[in-house]
């Protein structure tokens, strides 16, 4: 795999960052790939899923039924994971020129967006987050002199762009430091939960009669959903990681770090909203801590968490799009992901009565993400047999070229399904858009160059 590049002609048309990663390009080992999932687990979003188990100082689930729901989404996530970032892991391509094989390179540009644009307004929103606790920091160590969020998140913004520059590089090494950092943070929030919280947790959450019906499975397709964009462009991270590595070993590097992370962190939001009786865990951490810098830790927290996230999941895949689209280097796109981050307004998607428009905005792409993963999964392992002529990817004027309409087609129909009902998003956009993608590859379009090398060519 050292010399995966040279199998791609250089007249490809892309940037040298979306062609096929050789072994002696890839920094980030089976450690380094462990940490960055931790560091992308380890935030506030992730720990208000966990307290918004808790409501009206009830808990909808008791601890039974939340690791149980957790143990059955991460197993989920898991398998997905470790399936669909073997054609990465094994070719070195990335997410953008992957989804070429099942949408056509005219096609996949479409597909592509549906990635890339919700995680630029990601991007936006969690660095404006982390500008507003930054504010704090800064507010409460001038001795309350300096108020200024939209330069804090600026600030924040341009800092997450000089480490984007160095590419995996960095998130390899931020992420580890960040993840250290904030699960030592969370081990003492932790201790002091046990210590001086455990009786009313016990009986508000541990003890909880909680539900087995639509609240349990409505917490799965919510944890699924969480993840489902970062699972989607597998390719973009497994790309990374050393050679060598079998799939059973890469599905253990996804599935320990999430059952630390994501399962610590839902643990304490949990607890800290059974122990207050707050769902917001800034303020529930404020109660938790009594201290004269509680603001300052807590708002650390939030930074740190921000950027982990933001590194792992808000950068590289929109990067690898406008690449791809404009044909700029990874520098220059890089840049312009931070810029457009900015210019998306985060500022008003915080607001109270923006909540709704957000709310919507999520239900709306997130429907198109399991109808493409399970498209994806189809392609390659039923269709194809995993066996894939790489080149051939890049070839602007090849099999590939144009729309594979049935591709589209069927991310609709899985997208429509997915809608109705919401509590169930994931699971029914995987299940109907992999349906309508098989059949409408099987019987429809019989003259389309996307069935050559499938086991439907004729």
């Amino acid at each position: 795999m050292a010399t995966a590049t040279q199998s791609v002609s250089e007249t490809a048309g892309v940037d040298k960052s979306l062609l096929p990663k050789g072994s002696d390009e890839r920094t980030v080992g089976p450690m380094g790939y462990v940490f960055m999932w931790i560091g992308d687990g380890v935030n506030l979003g992730n720990m208000t899923l966990g307290s918004s188990l808790v409501v009206a100082g009830v808990a909808v689930m008791n601890i039974y039924q939340t690791a149980l729901a957790a143990l059955i989404s991460i197993g989920i996530i898991s398998v997905v994971f470790a399936l669909n970032d073997r054609l990465g892991y094994r070719t070195g391509i990335p997410y953008v020129v992957q989804l070429r094989m099942s949408f056509g390179i005219k096609g996949s540009i479409i597909s592509s967006l549906l990635r890339g644009i919700p995680a630029i307004i990601w991007y936006g929103f969690q660095s404006w987050i982390g500008g507003t606790a930054l504010n704090e920091i800064i507010k409460v160590l001038s001795g309350h002199t300096f108020d200024n969020v939209f330069m804090c998140f600026v600030i924040l913004q341009f800092i997450q762009i000089g480490l984007s520059l160095y590419g995996f590089h960095a998130v390899k090494w931020v992420e580890t430091l960040v993840s250290v950092v904030i699960m030592v943070a969370l081990v003492y929030v932790f201790y002091l939960l046990l210590a001086n919280h455990t009786d009313v947790i016990v009986e508000k959450w541990v003890n909880a009669k909680g539900a087995w019906g639509l609240p349990f499975f409505g917490f799965i397709m919510a944890f699924l959903g969480n993840y489902a964009a970062i699972f989607l462009s597998a390719a973009d991270y497994s790309r990374e990681l050393h050679t060598g590595i079998s799939d059973g070993k890469r599905g253990f590097l996804y599935f320990l770090p999430i059952v630390v992370a994501y399962g610590f962190v839902l643990t304490i939001g949990a607890m800290l909203a059974s122990a207050t009786g707050n769902t917001n865990p800034v303020k529930a951490f404020a109660i938790i801590v009594d201290n004269e810098f509680v603001t300052v830790g807590v708002s650390a927290f939030i930074v740190l968490g921000a950027i982990a996230v933001n590194m792992v999941a808000n950068i590289i895949p929109p990067t690898y799009v406008i690449s791809l689209l404009t044909k700029f280097n990874y520098k220059v796109a890089v840049t312009i992901t931070g810029l457009l981050a900015i210019g998306s307004f985060p500022w008003l998607l915080v607001q109270d009565s923006s909540a709704r428009g957000l709310q919507l905005f999520i239900l709306t792409y997130s429907a198109f993400l399991s109808p493409i993963v399970a498209i994806l999964l189809l392609e390659y392992y039923v269709f194809r047999k995993q066996k894939v002529d790489v080149a051939e990817l890049y070839n602007e004027n090849g099999q590939f070229s144009g729309f594979n309409k049935a591709a589209l087609i069927a991310m609709l129909i899985g997208a429509g399904a997915a809608v109705i009902e919401i509590n169930l998003t994931w699971i029914v956009g995987f299940i109907v858009g992999g349906s309508a993608y098989y059949l409408l590859t099987k019987y429809a379009y019989p003259d389309s160059p996307f069935k050559k090398g499938t086991i439907f060519e004729k």
